[in-house]
């Protein structure tokens, strides 16, 4: 998967929570049987800064933990009518992710694990929006919270 991972906090993000990102990202991408020419981003903040956006985009005037903007939705589109190969060579564009590095350590802290495992279940929860996974009726919940754990387990950051 071809991921890009910014961070806007000033250097609150450690080299290894950066690597710690694209790891479990490229792993779930494995597990998700993604496309290699899969495209998305990943963008580190801080509460204030995600707050901003929250409220521009959700209406809801607080720092949230993580925002994903899905970069095709579908819908009413009128399909592209393609050569097979064709299509197969272009990349998908998930979308983005947003995360407050200030909600991981404060989640952390509360939940009592580590600021990984926070960053991990963040990026991966994202991560699956971003792949039409949802949580809004109970039978959806249950399978994408089954999956979420599972990518979290096999990787290795259990609570």
């Amino acid at each position: 998967m071809d991921l890009t991972v910014y961070d806007e906090t000033g250097g609150q993000v450690s080299e290894n929570q950066l690597t710690l990102v694209k790891d479990v990202l490229q792993f779930a991408a494995c597990k998700l049987a993604l496309k290699d020419n899969t495209e998305m981003s990943v963008t580190l903040m801080t509460n204030p800064t995600i707050r901003k956006l929250n409220k521009q985009y959700r209406g809801v005037d607080r720092a949230t933990d993580v925002l994903s903007f899905a970069a095709e939705e579908s819908g009413d589109e009128t399909p592209i009518i393609m050569d097979p190969a064709l299509a197969a060579e272009l990349p998908e564009n998930l979308g983005d992710l947003f995360v407050s590095i200030d909600k991981v350590a404060e989640q952390a802290k509360f939940l009592g694990h580590s600021s990984d495992r926070e960053l991990g279940f963040l990026v991966i929860h994202g991560f699956l929006h971003l792949n039409g996974y949802d949580h809004e009726k109970p039978a959806d919940e249950k399978k994408m919270f089954a999956l979420q754990r599972e990518i979290l387990d096999e990787y290795g950051l259990k609570r």
